[in-house]
């Protein structure tokens, strides 16, 4: 049994955090705009604060430190669902095994293929590959080939995966076929919780879910992404329970998440529930993703359609730097979406091009980007930059460049005039004139025909 997550402690200190003073609470803000992080004890002060005023105060920390580490940049991307067939019976999910009124199917290599380059074709460039949990349908090849036969036939330049836990060779497959980051869900880090939701299938064994990020690191990856499933359990026991966990992995492999996600439980076709067991309000989900932010500033987080348009916007500014656009939750939604097929249901439904559109009017930039992946900027060599609070020195001015080559393949003439608005700003906000400059020629060759430039 593993034992770096520590129940016991992590109720000690929400108990013992209950109620922070304000000084309490303006010194751990003051630390954190250091961009260096936050204790689980100060974590847990954060987390219980219910005055209005110390939230507002929270989420300017959230922003400043965001913007200090990432600068202005959202970075896009899509799911490409490639089965809903599951051996698991998780009693929150509409993949779950016993549900019979969702329709299954698993995708063929050329299916995939397909809805990737639909995908490509709304303009871009990184996916996230996902599936139910059946390993005679959906094994290490099912991903390997998948993903061979889309770095060949589509213009994809990065695909991240998301997959049931492997053994370490299988890792060391997934990533000589090239995955960007490898990503897997704890679900819950509640014990008792855990087995009541997986009570059937692979998926029941806690510790081998919780132990897959260390296989993965074993087999060579080294970007991965975590997440828990808000509303599962108490969501300060959920947030501090992530953290331990990364805590963990980081101190042994020298790494820590390369992505937080924030999936809000939804209602799910065929769910096994009558309600969600701990509902987190709006409130409590932007100061959750708030103390995501300051608590591992370095990390990205991410934020899916399972949201509404203005909770999504809302969260631009408070910490979110990944977010996906124009998603489809069932295989081959993208080319004929088929009903009951879905994961969840998606609560936003604008395009890509309305999603870029938002996104500038945010006062933010799309990106694209794939760079560091591309650049060995990978594991180590990110934390490197990331901790050090200079990453965004790559991420300007790689977000200019990806966002002027959409415009020009895929931008509308009012979406053009706006984004070489926002272009021009973003330039100026590029710190060191030697790159600011590089940046200005190499957006001058993209207007001349060359594609797929990268700092």
């Amino acid at each position: 049994m593993v034992d770096f997550i520590d129940e016991g402690l992590i109720h000690s200190i929400l108990e013992d955090s209950i109620r922070p003073e304000r000084a309490e609470i303006a010194e751990i803000l003051a630390k954190a705009r250091e961009c260096r992080g936050i204790s689980l004890k100060e974590t847990a002060s954060l987390l219980n604060i219910q005055d209005e005023e110390l939230l507002s105060e929270v989420y300017d920390a959230a922003r400043y430190v965001k913007n200090k580490i990432y600068g202005k940049r959202v970075v896009l991307f899509a799911p490409l669902y490639t089965s809903n067939e599951c051996t698991n019976n998780c009693l929150y999910c509409g993949f779950r095994h016993d549900n019979k009124e969702l329709h299954r199917k698993t995708l063929s290599v050329e299916e995939i293929v397909s809805e990737a380059k639909a995908i490509e074709e709304q303009g871009h460039k990184r996916l996230l590959l996902i599936c139910g949990e059946d390993a005679k349908k959906t094994d290490i090849r099912h991903f390997t080939d998948a993903m061979d036969a889309i770095y060949k036939n589509v213009n994809i330049k990065r695909i991240n995966v998301e997959a049931a836990p492997m053994q370490v060779e299988e890792y060391r497959q997934l990533k000589n076929a090239g995955v960007g980051t490898y990503v897997i869900f704890q679900e819950t880090y509640s014990r008792e919780v855990y087995k009541k939701m997986h009570q059937v299938g692979r998926k029941a064994d806690y510790d081998w879910r919780i132990t897959a990020i260390d296989r993965a690191f074993q087999g060579g990856i080294d970007d991965v992404g975590v997440g828990a499933l808000l509303g599962l359990y108490d969501y300060r026991f959920e947030v501090l329970g992530l953290l331990m966990h990364a805590m963990s992995f980081e101190k042994r492999f020298g790494v820590g998440p390369h992505t937080i996600s924030v999936p809000r439980l939804r209602p799910a076709l065929g769910w096994a529930l009558d309600k969600i067991p701990f509902q987190v309000n709006d409130r409590d989900f932007k100061k959750i993703v708030a103390v995501y932010r300051l608590a591992v500033p370095y990390t990205g987080i991410i934020l899916s359609t399972r949201e509404s348009e203005q909770m999504r916007d809302e969260l631009l500014g408070i910490g979110v730097s990944q977010i996906s656009a124009g998603s489809k939750t069932s295989p081959g939604g993208y080319k004929e979406e088929e009903d009951k097929a879905d994961q969840f249901s998606v609560n936003d439904h604008r395009s890509l091009p309305k999603m870029i559109e938002t996104i500038c009017q945010e006062g933010y930039i799309p990106s694209f980007c794939t760079a560091c992946y591309r650049r060995c900027r990978t594991g180590e060599a990110f934390m490197e930059h990331a901790k050090g609070g200079d990453i965004h020195e790559y991420c300007q001015p790689n977000a200019i460049l990806t966002f002027k080559e959409n415009l020009l393949d895929y931008g509308t003439e009012q979406l053009k005039e706006k984004g070489e608005e926002v272009i021009g700003k973003a330039l100026l906000e590029i710190e060191d004139a030697g790159m600011r400059l590089k940046t200005v020629e190499r957006l001058k060759e993209l207007e001349g025909g060359k594609r797929d430039l990268y700092f």
